[in-house]
């Protein structure tokens, strides 16, 4: 029983993002709190300098206007409004006794407390500012409801921290979108080595890479330096090793076929045509051998196009005469009118389309000529009459020493490697399809290439 998958990890761009917004969320928030705070505490000394400044002014008139009263007039005064409006700070002036002696028009003298000496006090709902005169004699207390200063406080405040529900996201979106532009460089490596095939080891371009990733960067690109380095060194040995081999294969086959006509013993003839197979099998291994190594390390584009029509006509004509055809009848090959030009080294190209049609010349029954088409869009097809091959066979004969079961030829099982190796650096597909679309039987190889800049 398998456990849960693994979450895919964070990418660093995401995190920093995440941290750098939350920063800033709470900086900004943080900020604006303290500085309504800050706001609040000024707001309470510009009311207590109000009231206190209030107090002052009206209780030389109140006295004033206390002395001139007739003897007559007794009782409480209400200041009347000049016109109707909301009263913030209302105020009681009243006498030793605590009796009121005047009143401003919304002051109710049952909420405001005892005078108790002059001076800021501050009751449930009120903030009072007491002060008197004539020793005592006279007494002026302003009040300001607490609500008012309440509300405010929450208005500066919502003053401040209303414009971060703009100012935030659009602060959030511009961190993102600088993320994004500073990780940018990173993109376009990662992407430069997404497209490289898999024979290709060449150090990737840094230059455009900040200063914290050059080391990583550096250090792959040594990486890639020495798994170039261990790679050619093993198609150097294979590629040597098959043509030191050539020599003393040729050697050998010549000593058999000297000692099958020399002698007079059938079982020894026997015997000899034996050991001629077997060297040419050698033979034929040693050269495959050397094309695939020539297919994976060779130069794989050239700085001049050139038509690829007379390499595939040479190579087709080449490998009709080698199975055994006259003038190449053994292959019908149609090739496109305009010239397919492109900078795809010839060598290679003719390696991939020799080793496609001798497969094909190989495998096939010998009934049917095979058919090689070559298309402007860089597409190559090669098809023959055989027996079809099963799906799952057909799904691995692209591998190395890759052979169909219950074939005749003795082969070395490279040629589809060889092909596909091609094809895996110029950026191409080899896609192998038995039987023939809309038939029984039949065999077919496309192979499609790009065919690369035309000069």
């Amino acid at each position: 029983m398998s456990g849960p998958r693994p979450k895919p990890p964070w990418s660093l761009q995401w995190r920093l993002g995440v941290a750098v917004g939350a920063l800033v969320t709470v900086l900004w928030a943080a900020g604006a709190v303290l500085t309504a705070d800050r706001l609040r505490h000024k707001m309470d000394q510009v009311f207590d300098a109000s009231l206190q400044e209030t107090a002052q002014r009206i209780l030389p008139f109140a006295v004033s206007e206390i002395l001139d009263r007739d003897d007559m007039v007794t009782g409480t005064q209400t200041v009347p409004a000049v016109r109707a409006h909301d009263e913030v700070l209302i105020y009681v002036v009243r006498d030793a006794k605590g009796q009121v002696l005047m009143l401003s028009h919304q002051a109710d003298p049952a909420d405001f407390p005892a005078y108790d000496g002059p001076g800021f006090h501050t009751t449930a709902d009120l903030r009072l500012y007491n002060d008197e005169a004539l020793r005592g004699s006279v007494t002026i207390s302003v009040a300001e409801p607490l609500v008012h200063r309440k509300r405010m406080a929450f208005e500066v405040q919502m003053g401040l921290l209303a414009p971060l529900a703009l100012v935030l996201p659009l602060s959030l979106l511009g961190i993102a979108g600088l993320m994004r532009l500073g990780f940018a460089p990173l993109r376009r490596f990662r992407a430069r080595l997404a497209k490289r095939g898999a024979a290709d080891l060449a150090p990737v371009a840094t230059g455009d890479l900040p200063a914290e990733v050059q080391p990583l960067a550096q250090t792959l690109n040594a990486l890639l330096d020495r798994l170039d380095a261990a790679f050619q060194a093993e198609r150097s040995f294979a590629a040597n090793a098959a043509h030191e081999l050539r020599t003393p294969l040729a050697g050998a086959i010549a000593q058999v076929q000297r000692l099958r006509v020399e002698t007079t013993e059938p079982a020894i003839a026997a015997r000899a045509t034996e050991i001629e197979t077997v060297l040419k099998r050698l033979t034929r291994l040693s050269e495959g051998l050397m094309s695939l190594a020539r297919a994976e390390g060779g130069k794989l584009r050239r700085d001049a196009a050139q038509d690829l029509r007379p390499v595939l006509r040479l190579v087709a004509q080449d490998a009709a005469r080698l199975a055994g055809g006259a003038g190449g009848a053994g292959v019908d090959l149609d090739l496109p009118e305009a010239p397919l030009l492109s900078d795809l080294d010839p060598d290679l190209f003719g390696i991939l389309a020799r080793n496609l049609i001798a497969n094909a010349l190989h495998h096939g029954s010998g009934q049917a000529p095979v058919r090689v088409a070559l298309r402007g869009s860089g597409l190559l097809r090669v098809e023959n009459d055989c027996a079809p091959v099963p799906p799952e066979v057909l799904s691995r004969l692209a591998g190395r020493f890759e052979r169909a079961p219950g074939t005749v030829c003795d082969g070395a099982g490279l040629g589809l490697a060889i092909a596909r190796a091609i094809l895996d650096r110029a950026g191409g597909t080899l896609v192998l399809t038995s039987p023939l679309p809309g038939q029984t039987r039949g065999f077919a190889a496309e192979a499609a290439f790009p065919p690369g800049q035309p000069g």
